[in-house]
């Protein structure tokens, strides 16, 4: 997603992140982090505990292929720290009936590359998803919950109207499942060179969901 690398001996830093901000983002402060009840849950990951189980999934081919995120376990360490640290990013990992099943970012889209997108308000709330387990893709589980997740979002911070989404543009199957699940799909856009995405929002209502 970005991310410098930890070799060159400079301030760890991610490319996507805008440390520029007004004194109205930076009031917002860091990201909501809600509980989410029922089946699924979530908790901080761990810079020290977790980077060699992120190794793991994100060397699975299915990860390979949409995040391009082979890192090694100090990149991870470094990563996650640098985001626990800060107000932009809460790295997560998400249990499905007590199983860790995947790897959750929640941020601040104001703090973000694609806040040059749409007219990002500061407590507004971004999330990427990792699905590290094969099995639940395609199911409309993860997607379904994602729609879940954006509620207890809004429960949590009565100031957030709306909750975004940015897949790879090419993925169609994500892009179908968001829409089915409520998720407003405002178009697509390079924010790289080597990265087309399709911005989606689902609004708290249905003023909130900008036009672009």
């Amino acid at each position: 997603m970005g991310s410098a690398d930890t070799e060159s001996g400079a301030p760890y830093s991610i490319g996507r992140e805008i440390t520029d901000v007004t004194a109205e983002v930076i009031a917002a402060g860091p990201p909501v982090v809600p509980a989410p009840t029922g089946r699924f849950s979530l908790r901080p990951v761990d810079p020290d505990a977790d980077p060699a189980l992120l190794v793991t999934w994100f060397a699975r081919p299915h990860l390979v292929a949409t995040w391009e995120q082979e890192w090694s376990a100090e990149r991870w360490h470094a990563d996650s720290a640098h985001r626990l640290a800060g107000d932009y990013s809460r790295p997560m990992i998400v249990a499905l009936d007590g199983t860790e099943i995947g790897y959750i970012e929640l941020y601040r889209p104001a703090r973000d590359e694609i806040a040059r997108l749409y007219p990002a308000d500061p407590h507004d709330m971004g999330l990427h998803i990792a699905t590290a387990d094969p099995d639940l893709t395609g199911r409309g589980v993860m997607s379904a919950w994602m729609a879940e997740l954006a509620q207890s979002l809004f429960d949590a911070d009565p100031r957030c109207r709306r909750v975004v989404l940015e897949p790879d543009a090419r993925n169609t199957r994500m892009r179908r499942a968001l829409t089915k699940n409520g998720w407003v799909d405002l178009g697509e856009f390079d924010v790289r060179p080597d990265r087309r995405i399709a911005l989606h929002v689902l609004g708290r209502t249905a003023d909130d969901v900008p036009q672009l």
